[in-house]
């Protein structure tokens, strides 16, 4: 019994070198495509490549890892006992890129232990899940903060009003001896549309009038059921 198990932990049993270089390839062409469905997936403001790299990478180190280990359970339990002493410092603040990591993990243990039927499925039903709910995904609106002085207020109003119609809901309204604040919420899409058919950012027409103090645009995501 004992001669089994002595066996068994310190087997070193190694993978053939086509084995290693067809499961390299595979975890190669996994990373390839869940960047590619990373990026085609994205609706944030800024696409961080080097995130998205760093994806591929994930799948390709995985990989790695599971051919080393093979069949030996005494290396599987050192590595264990290694990578442990590995912290993540950077914070993620979006659960879509915590999916995505694990997804790059999954493939790569996947490729590592030449389950390519597996990965190659899992991988096409994920991307299929992704393409049927983003209409769940990250939505973009903008928040318009404009200062002026008390003269100026009806003329920002309504060009405001003019420009968005009921796309520009007023979320605030501060007055004070100074002037007076104006925040508003415009809803998606509406300030390319406007750009686009004046010729011209509201910004700059903003930026025209008499009595104006300052106008900041903000954009700003949030997650939005549909």
């Amino acid at each position: 019994m004992n001669t089994f198990i002595e066996s068994l932990v310190m087997s070193q049993e190694s993978l053939a070198w086509e084995v290693i270089v067809l499961n390299n390839v595979f975890a190669f062409m996994s990373a390839l495509f869940i960047m590619l469905t990373y990026k085609l997936s994205y609706t944030g403001t800024h696409l961080s490549q080097r995130f998205n790299v760093s994806l591929g990478m994930i799948s390709l180190i995985t990989a790695m890892i599971m051919s080393l280990i093979g069949s030996n359970i005494a290396l599987s339990l050192g590595l264990v006992g290694a990578l442990s002493i590995i912290r993540f410092r950077t914070a993620i603040k979006d659960v879509r890129d915590a999916s995505f990591i694990f997804w790059g993990i999954a493939a790569g243990i996947g490729s590592g232990v030449s389950e390519y039927l597996l990965v190659a499925l899992g991988s096409f039903s994920i991307f299929i899940f992704l393409v049927l709910f983003r209409q769940g995904s990250m939505g973009t609106h903008h928040i318009l903060v404009v200062q002026c002085k008390d003269l100026a207020l009806n003329h920002i109003e309504t060009l405001i009003q003019e420009s968005f119609g009921k796309k520009a809901r007023l979320n605030a309204k501060n007055v004070t001896v100074a002037g007076v604040e104006l925040i508003y919420i415009l809803s998606e899409g509406s300030v390319e549309k406007q750009k686009s058919e004046e010729k011209r950012d509201i910004v700059d027409r903003l930026m025209k009038l008499d009595g104006l103090i300052s106008v900041n645009l903000i954009e700003q995501n949030d997650v939005i059921a549909r």
